[in-house]
């Protein structure tokens, strides 16, 4: 009996345990889901960054990290790099939500209306609707939150017990894993894989 159980965890195991390819959407849930095992404080302050390849100290954090922080992860790419460097040559195709006249490599990429821009420029930009099957796993999801607010997301492969996938995020109290997609206003729905 003992030998059975033994067989029978062993093999438990080796299903539960399938690698996770490099340079996919399942990598970037898992580095996501990696993201939510973090001791991280909500603080969006600015703060000069090393560039590239920048970040904020570890315990911080807002929505916009644990995007870039899993793509980095994930796929070694640096949302810092690609943003700036976009902005820099096309800022008009940016939002003047906050009345810069040129890009800054500090904080461009940690504003969720600038990843909205870089990802619809990237041709990453998906239909917008209210059905959870169109919402695959390692999709980033943004939305508007009460008083207008933007927010940013990764899709996971976790559902809800009504089927609804489940987002990666942080929406104050530190990298979480629930139920968001269709409790706010979505705003932007992309899948991005860079390439290589």
């Amino acid at each position: 009996m003992r030998l059975l159980s033994a067989i029978l965890l062993t093999c438990t195991f080796a299903v539960a345990a399938q690698p996770v390819l490099a340079g996919t959407p399942d990598a970037i849930v898992a580095a996501a889901q990696e993201r939510t095992q973090a001791d991280v404080r909500y603080d969006g302050r600015y703060i000069s960054l090393k560039y590239p390849g920048g970040d904020v100290p570890a315990d911080i954090g807002v929505c916009t990290d644990v995007i870039i922080r899993t793509y980095r992860a994930a796929l070694g790419f640096d949302f810092q790099k690609a943003v700036h460097e976009d902005m820099r040559a096309n800022f008009s195709a940016y939002p003047k939500n906050w009345g810069h006249k040129r890009p800054d490599k500090n904080i461009d990429h940690r504003r969720v209306p600038n990843l909205e821009a870089y990802l619809k420029r990237q041709g990453a930009a998906l239909t917008i609707t209210q059905k959870a099957e169109d919402y695959l796993p390692g999709d980033i999801v943004s939305w508007r939150l009460i008083g207008n607010v933007p927010h940013i997301g990764i899709v996971s492969n976790k559902k809800s017990q009504a089927g609804t996938p489940l987002i990666i995020h942080n929406i104050g109290g530190g990298p979480i894993e629930d139920d968001l997609l269709f409790h706010a206003k979505i705003n932007g729905h992309f899948r991005f894989l860079p390439k290589r």
